[in-house]
């Protein structure tokens, strides 16, 4: 039987057990009906938790590039050391949550380490692409993950893809361009045509090292998946930035400076976010949530580089907004029939198989 109650707003609502009839009685055809009553599952909220998470690393990789560039360090240098010094943050506590909640299994530890690798990687990858091409367009070709990650979810996992959100792509991906600096943008500090192919090849690493960090997710762990990616990535980035460009020591407090900065904002507080906040998203939402990088980018330059954005960066930055609110937003329909999902209902296959 239905009570009556009122929201906070004071509307109305209903929340209601189904009634059924007494015990022993039969229906017209003469079949018993059972007795129990089925509760109306009750309304979930959006995720609000994991859309800040998720901003605010965001925010924290649009400064990566800044760092980069003051730190006046090559790509290899630059790419081992925010990993080293991020390390010297982050083991005292994972041993610290090791000892609390116990061990990871040995099967999400393979998959942190092979997402450190890919992170790695992707590190020397776009430093190189920052120190050619400048930070704001190193940051839209990041962003070629944007594709590579659903289409990732929906090979291995079989996690759909919103027909909105694909034809949000192109708009997203012009957006992500013009605000980046593509078009009437700063000019390049090295070869442009190197960049490109430097940043393209990191967005494609980075794709690898969101799909795999959602698939292992946090559990009742945040550090300790961090700390192994993060160790995973200083020997992968160690190896390829030794070949690309060497390590080398940097000689000025100034270099380290920076360099502590882009360990500290860049890398651990940036990978606690995201990797706290992917898990809890569908693949699609998180990878247009993570498109705001290359808008916060912009205003990163302006603040610490001195640049002044185009009105086609301040256009593209609208743009890229905009197609992130159009992407994420669910149709009206599918709010009302998502009211009484336990949470992650709605994320389909991947997100049970990341689970």
């Amino acid at each position: 039987m239905a009570s009556a109650s009122r929201r906070a707003d004071g509307a109305p609502t209903t929340t209601a057990a189904v009634t059924t009839p007494a015990a022993g009685t039969t229906t017209a055809a003469g079949v018993p009906v059972s007795t129990t009553t089925a509760p109306r599952p009750e309304p979930q909220s959006v995720p609000a938790r994991a859309v800040v998470l998720l901003t605010a690393g965001a925010a924290c990789t649009a400064a990566s590039g800044a760092f980069v560039k003051l730190s006046g360090t090559d790509a290899g240098t630059a790419a081992f050391l925010r990993c080293a010094l991020a390390l010297l943050v982050l083991v005292p506590f994972a041993l610290r949550e090791l000892a609390r909640v116990g061990g990871r299994t040995r099967r999400l530890l393979l998959l942190d380490a092979a997402a450190g690798v890919l992170l790695g990687v992707d590190f020397v990858l776009w430093s190189a692409s920052v120190l050619h091409l400048g930070a704001s367009i190193a940051a839209v070709l990041l962003n070629v993950q944007v594709v590579v990650f659903p289409l990732l979810a929906r090979l291995v996992s079989g996690a759909p893809m919103p027909l909105r959100f694909v034809l949000a792509i192109p708009v997203m991906l012009a957006g992500v361009a013009l605000a980046g600096g593509a078009v009437g943008g700063a000019e390049a500090n090295g070869d442009p045509v190197t960049g490109v192919l430097y940043g393209t090849a990191a967005g494609v690493s980075y794709a690898g090292y969101l799909f795999l960090t959602r698939l292992a997710g946090g559990r009742t762990h945040t550090v300790l998946p961090v700390c192994v990616s993060t160790a995973a990535a200083a020997a992968s980035a160690g190896v390829v930035g030794g070949v690309m460009t060497g390590i080398a020591t940097p000689h000025t407090a100034a270099s380290w400076g920076w360099l502590a900065a882009l360990a500290l904002f860049g890398q651990v507080l940036t990978w606690l976010l995201i990797g706290s906040a992917l898990p809890l998203l569908a693949a699609n939402t998180g990878a247009a949530l993570l498109l705001l990088q290359p808008v916060l980018a912009v205003l990163v330059g302006v603040v610490a580089l001195g640049e002044r954005p185009t009105a086609f960066q301040v256009g593209g930055s609208a743009l890229v907004v905009g197609t992130v609110w159009f992407a994420t937003r669910a149709p009206a329909r599918e709010r009302t029939a998502g009211r009484g999902r336990r949470p992650g209902a709605a994320r389909g296959a991947g997100a049970a198989g990341a689970a």
